[in-house]
Order: structure tokens, then sequence, then C-alpha cells
């Protein structure tokens, strides 16, 4: 039941209204294998499409399809927090930015940039790789976001994110990390030592800028970590497949 919870948080996917009503500290353990679903559905549309078109078309559309399954909900944080950061000063600047639902210039630049990346990025990975990377990208990327609230506070009292304010049990962390891991093995070693590298000061200089901004994380900032780390993570298995 936490995993539905958790699920029908992040995702468009009908669950019980039991399970939406749990609260979110008790769930959010599970958002790696929520990961684990939307990078599947996203393979499963490249595998499919990649038989009658294109590659580039192909991932566009698998690209497309998980930002119809998650509603856009972290690219919808990556905008707030791109329009928060960029055009807020103060604390509470930026904190008046993201609540605002309207996408500025630096939101807008923000998904832009970052799309493109994906669709270009992953059209470079080897096909043999691809299925993998998506996989694994939308995974590991989920615990990236998730694993700041083991270590940093929340700032913002309302909103979606309040419920995981309190963050995570060192046992809850654990299981996140362990799904993570898990995703990992769909790729070679050397290409995941590349990416767990890269994601993890990627992790640290993130949660830095938070701290040193706003003095921690609020939901929106932890969508655009997920976002950003992506696609990093991509990145990261496309440069071992160069060399």
């Amino acid at each position: 039941m936490k995993f539905l919870g958790a699920l029908g948080f992040l995702t468009r996917i009908r669950v019980p209204d039991r399970a939406l009503a749990l609260p979110l500290n008790s769930t959010a353990h599970y958002f790696p294998a929520v990961g684990l679903i939307v990078g599947g559905i996203s393979a499963l549309v490249f595998v499919i499409l990649n038989q009658l078109l294109p590659i580039q078309l192909t991932i566009w559309l698998s690209i497309i399809a998980t930002i119809l399954v998650t509603g856009g909900f972290h690219e919808d944080g990556l905008a707030d927090s791109a329009d928060g950061l960029g055009g807020g000063w103060t604390k509470e600047d930026v904190l008046r930015i993201m609540q605002d639902s309207r996408v500025g210039s630096y939101g807008a630049i923000a998904l832009v940039v970052t799309l493109a990346l994906k669709a270009q990025t992953l059209s470079a990975i080897p096909v043999d790789h691809l299925v993998g990377a998506m996989i694994a990208g939308h995974t590991v990327s989920r615990f990236i976001a998730i694993s700041i609230t083991y270590t940093h506070d929340y700032v913002r009292f309302e909103g979606k994110s309040k419920p995981i304010s309190d963050g995570m049990t060192t046992k809850q962390f654990l299981f996140a990390l362990a799904t993570a891991a898990l995703s990992l093995l769909l790729l070679p070693w050397q290409a995941c030592l590349i990416a767990i590298a890269t994601t993890f000061v990627a992790r640290q200089y993130l949660a830095y800028r938070m701290k040193i901004r706003i003095g921690g994380y609020t939901g929106d900032l932890l969508g655009a970590t997920q976002q950003i780390t992506e696609v990093i993570f991509y990145i990261s298995v496309c440069a071992w497949t160069l060399y």
C-alpha cells in the first residue's frame, strides 16, 4: 500500500484513495521504485516504436510518455526552481516566486535545455545500453532527490512536500538506496561507476546551493534535483560509451 501511495503521488496512475491518504513521509522511500516504473514505461515505448520510427523521434516520444505518466511533476519543480533561484535575491523572494504557478523566462529556458539534453544524450547512447540507461536514470535520480530529505532541512511549511519535511529514517534511506542500486545492474559496472560519481557530486553541489540560498530544500528543488541528475546520469553513460 505504501508503494501505491508513492505511485499515486508521483504519477497520474490511478491508485486506491486509501493509498493516497497515507502520509508521504511513510511512502517517500518508494520513490526510486516509482522511478523503475516510469523508466520501464519509457523503455517500453522506445522498444516498440523503434521498430517503426527513426531513433531520434522514438526517443522524443519516450520522453513525452514519461511526462504524460507523471503529469510533468518533476519538470514543474524544475521550472519553478529556475524561476525562483534566477529571479529571487532573498530567501523570501525565492520562495514567493516558486509558489507562482506561472512559468517565467528562467523556467522556460531550464525546461527547453533539459529536455533537449535528454533527447540528444539518449540519442548518442548505443541502443544495447539505452533501455538500461533509461530505467536506471529514472530510478537513481529519484533516489538522489529524495536522499536530500535525509540530510537537509525542509524550509517551507506548506505545499505538497510538507509531509516529508521530517525526512527519512535510516532504514528507509537504505531501502531507497538498495532500489537504486538494483537498477544499476542493467548497465555495465564501468558505466555505473562513472554515473555514481557524477550524480553524487551533482547531488552534493545542489544540496550545498540549496543550503546557501534558502537554508534547505523545498519540493520544487527536489523536482529540479531529479531532472538535473537524470540528465547527468545519461551524459555519464554516454561518455562511457565513447571511450
